[in-house]
């Protein structure tokens, strides 16, 4: 293997260094906005775990006249568990504007765009929160806690997760968090993921900073070790507790048909699912994984493989159950509906390069030290029926959560310290 040339480790070092520093003042700085996190479940009390209020009475609850689940009641008590790169941030839009279109209550972080990930979550994390505070839905990225979590939501609320094929999840991964896992730049080759696959044990810790990215995402994400040796029996423990506490467990690959489920679980009209896709990355010029490094990635995340192979198999029972003609009919809708709203809201018809877009407002978020994350820019001319809709479902996650009302300080200063060191 060729050594890295000086100037490159030089720039590297300098970045490391001024990532420490800048990280170290924002810890500083958020530790004295943020009250102290619970010391965990063994230290709270049977009132601290109580459910944050009784179940809502059928006269509470909004009929939808409209339903296509013959008079069914909507739901609107959610708890999303956002796992990373798998569609969670479309899905976050859709439920960002089922939300402000209901005026319900979101849990939103405090300062940042994400519950101190990777740290578990803590109620202690939640803007203004207040010991008894109740809320409508939960969303952004966490590591999940169950029992904290269930405490600020009401006893119905529904519990929903996403998952996507581990070796695809992987490649995403290092694609994205890649450049803030140190772990992996000792990687010399133009296709670092085919180096590091061909003997990841060389270049893995799991002590390494950030090496949560680079296997065993999902379980991670979850709360659970990803450590553990895929033949414990910790393992089927988990993947079977997941399945008592979560109500329905979308798959990235089959998006629409995760979303004519979830409406009909929870009784929403067609325009409350409606997407475009988000945080999408550009094509990366590595082709995708394909044969032997498709297994090795696979064999790599034995964990995720084995909750995701759980949920494909429960998934299709649930297609099943609500009947192959009808759920076809049902995508077939939803596609419709979506291609509508492409040609009503956006211009051009297609996502577009960062560097395209027009409106800063529209602007995603990118993975640091590049511009890969594509975007929209939104028809000038739209008429006042769809203006607004059109708007919401463009609208990135960052932008999204500030207009609802969350105070991002932290998400803030880091992005200016980002653009002036063009980062």
């Amino acid at each position: 293997m060729l050594p890295l040339p000086k100037k490159r480790w030089e720039s590297m070092a300098k970045g490391l260094v001024l990532g420490a520093v800048f990280t170290s003042f924002l810890l500083l700085l958020y530790s004295y906005a943020v009250p102290p996190l619970h010391a965990g479940l063994a230290s709270m009390t049977p009132e601290d775990i109580a459910p944050c209020s009784p179940a809502p009475s059928e006269s509470e609850l909004v009929t939808s006249a409209n339903s296509s689940s013959g008079g069914c009641q909507p739901r609107r008590d959610l708890v999303f568990m956002k796992t990373h790169k798998t569609a969670s941030s479309t899905l976050l839009n859709i439920l960002f504007r089922f939300g402000q279109k209901h005026r319900l209550k979101f849990a939103f972080p405090s300062g940042r765009n994400d519950f101190d990930y990777p740290a578990y979550f803590a109620r202690s994390l939640v803007q203004d929160y207040q010991p008894g505070a109740c809320f409508n839905i939960i969303c952004n990225h966490m590591r999940f806690h169950y029992h904290e979590v269930r405490g600020l939501v009401p006893p119905n609320a529904t519990f929903i997760t996403v998952l996507r094929d581990p070796a695809r999840l992987f490649e995403s991964s290092f694609h994205y968090f890649g450049s803030v896992v140190p772990l992996t730049w000792k990687l010399s080759s133009q296709d670092k993921l085919a180096e590091f696959l061909q003997d990841p044990d060389r270049y893995y810790d799991p002590n390494g900073y950030n090496a949560h990215y680079l296997r065993n995402l999902l379980f991670f994400d979850l709360g659970y070790d990803s450590s553990l040796d895929p033949s414990s029996p910790q393992v089927e423990e988990h993947i079977l507790e997941v399945e008592r506490r979560f109500h329905l467990v979308l798959l990235q690959e089959y998006f629409d048909e995760s979303l004519v489920l979830l409406k009909d679980l929870l009784c929403w009209e067609l325009e409350d699912v409606l997407y475009f896709k988000l945080n999408a990355r550009r094509d990366s010029p590595v082709p995708r994984l394909s044969g032997e490094l498709y297994r090795r990635a696979t064999a790599w995340n034995m964990l995720d493989a084995r909750l995701y192979r759980h949920f494909n198999a429960s998934f299709w029972h649930k297609v099943e159950a609500y009947g192959r003609e009808r759920m076809a009919h049902e995508v077939a809708a939803l596609r419709s509906a979506n291609e509508r709203m492409r040609r009503i809201c956006i211009d051009g018809g297609q996502a577009v390069d960062a560097a395209a877009i027009q409106d800063s407002a529209m602007q995603p978020w990118q993975p640091l030290g590049t511009k890969s994350i594509l975007g929209y820019n939104l028809k000038k001319s739209i008429g006042r029926r769809h203006e607004q809709l059109c708007r919401r479902m463009l609208t990135p996650e960052i932008q999204y959560l500030m207009d609802l009302g969350a105070n991002l300080w932290v998400t803030k200063l880091w992005k200016l310290i980002r653009d002036f060191l063009r980062w």
